[in-house]
Order: structure tokens, then sequence, then C-alpha cells
């Protein structure tokens, strides 16, 4: 059964406005807290201009608010809003908004990004050492947990300019550190090959659906806490260590001489099956045992041979 974990994000509904809408709003009353000051300013002098400037001020004060809220939000983009230090909603709507000032808001972007990680020396089920690489693709999912439950504070960081940017780095740095971790330990599961032609183990080499599926499930058990999401993880690179390199290969190419002896011999001995049943069954010629195994001996020689076999033409006899 699937576990089901807990969140704390739920979408903001308060606070915000069509931005066209207050564009025009606080233009009027732009132009109306002017307008009032230079009445003020004008006003004959038995008239108190007080009131005028109160209120054009007010109105400048006011205009000044609506003009610091405007928000321009694309797809695959959010906004984790918080009032002076509480949470208050995420903010997800497409288009362009205005959003109360006196709210905080961090922006995250929802969009799929790739991470393709430098190989890294690992051992194997085996102990051996290899060099293993991956290419994970993540998104982040839960906006409440990527912004409060993990480090995310781009200030110190000299990129407040570019926050949005600079918090996805964060992110992308906390799952190329899990990456490392899960490759470590996923590759501690399996052999880097099957030692045993004959056995069903799974190993790194060709167990690629099976390992990248395990390798997707400990990435999303790690990232999980952070509110990230792993799509896809794929091993993308795969060799031995340089320093045991040259042993392996010779160890597979000693494998692969074995695999093809087993193949030349089984064929050798089914056509030396075949020419004896066919020389007794057309009565060509007849041999006792030891002409038998004579013949056996030559026949193994020349099939399972490196080089070509030289003729011999016997020009005697059998003897019987």
């Amino acid at each position: 059964m699937e576990k089901k974990t807990e969140t704390k994000e739920y979408e903001f509904h308060g606070g915000s406005l069509n931005g066209f809408m207050m564009l025009a709003i606080a233009l009027v009353l732009w132009a109306a807290g002017i307008y009032l000051l230079h009445v003020a300013v004008t006003l004959p002098d038995d008239v108190s201009p007080v009131l005028y400037y109160v209120a054009g001020v007010v109105t400048l004060v006011c205009a000044l608010v609506c003009s610091c809220g405007f928000s321009m939000l694309e797809p695959n983009q959010a906004k984790v809003i918080t009032f002076f230090g509480k949470y208050v909603g995420t903010f997800r709507k497409n288009g362009f908004y205005w959003i109360n000032p006196f709210m905080t808001t961090k922006n995250v972007s929802l969009r799929a990004r790739n991470l393709n990680a430098d190989p890294i020396k690992v051992n194997d089920k085996a102990g051996n050492p290899v060099l293993i690489g991956l290419v994970v693709v993540w998104r982040l999912k839960d906006t409440y947990k990527a912004i409060f439950d993990i480090d995310t504070d781009v200030a110190s960081s000299g990129q407040t300019g570019n926050a949005s940017g600079a918090r996805m780095n964060k992110f992308e740095h906390f799952v190329q550190v899990q990456s490392d971790s899960a490759l470590r330990q996923v590759a501690s599961m399996y052999a880097y090959d099957d030692e045993d032609s004959h056995s069903k183990e799974i190993t790194l080499r060709d167990g690629s659906q099976e390992v990248n599926d395990m390798l997707t499930q400990k990435l999303n058990e790690r990232l999980e806490m952070a509110g990230l999401e792993v799509i896809e993880a794929r091993i993308n690179y795969l060799a031995y260590a340089p320093e045991i390199a040259a042993v392996m290969l010779r160890r597979q190419q000693a494998a692969a001489i074995i695999t093809a002896r087993e193949k030349i011999v089984d064929g050798a001995v089914s056509m030396v099956k075949m020419a004896l049943d066919k020389l007794a069954d057309e009565g060509i010629v007849e041999l006792d045992e030891e002409k038998k195994a004579a013949m056996v001996s030559n026949l193994l020689v020349v099939l399972c041979a490196d080089e070509p076999a030289q003729p011999v033409i016997n020009s005697g006899t059998l003897n019987h």
C-alpha cells in the first residue's frame, strides 16, 4: 500500500485582485492625489487648505500601496505567501494579479528539471569498485515543505536580485547530494555483472529497468521531506574503475572464450555422431571400436581447432 504523507500546503484565496483593474485604480488614485494637492496649493487665502492636503496625502498613500502589489505568474510557477511570518497559502493562478503588498511572496518553479550527475566511484554487491553516473528528472511538488522544511534562504547567497533562480539552485544542490547517496545505496544492492551465466540475478549492466525503478524509489524516499518529486531516474554511465578495468576485461574475455568453446564442442560432438550414424546406416565402411575412437579423435581435433586442418591423403587400405 502506498504511504500517504501529510502536507500543510493549501491554496491562497484572499488578498488578490485582477491586476489590470488595480492598475487602473492606482492610476486614478495617483491622478486624484496630485489634483487634490494642486487644489490645496492654489486655494484662495481665505479658504483653509488643510482638508485638501490631508485628502491628497491619504490618496497618494493609497495609490502607493496599490502600486506595490502587482505580480505576474506564468504556467507551472507558484508563489508561497506569508503574512508577517505566517504561512497563508500558495498562489498558483496564471496571469496578472495584484496581491496585498503587506504579504511576503517567494517565487518557486513547478517545472520539471534535469540533473546530470557526474560519475562517482562506488562498490557493487561483490565489492568491485565501479564508476556510475545517473540522470534525474525532478520537480517541486509540495511548496510548503520545499520552502519551510529545508534551508532555502537566499539572503546570504548574494543573489537576492534573482531570488527565485537562487532558490531553485539550492533545490538542485539538495537533489544532487541525495542522488549521490541513493546511487551508492542502489549500486551496493546489485553486482556489476553476472559471473555465473546461468544465474537469474539482476545486475547493474543488464537489469536497467529494475535498477532504475529502485533508484527512483530510493530518491523519492529521500526527497519527500523536501517536497520534491523524482519523475524519472536512470543510470547513464557504468564502467569498472580504472584500477580493475583491465583485470575484469580479461575475465570477461575468458568467459566469452569458454562460452564459445562450449558451443564449438557441442557442435563438433553432434557432427561426429551424425558422421558415424551416416556411415553405419549406408554401410559405406565397417569400423571397429578402435577405428571409431581414432575417427572421433581426428574429427574433434579438426572441428575444434583454432586453425584450419591440413588434409593428409591415405592411399592405403583398411585392415579388418
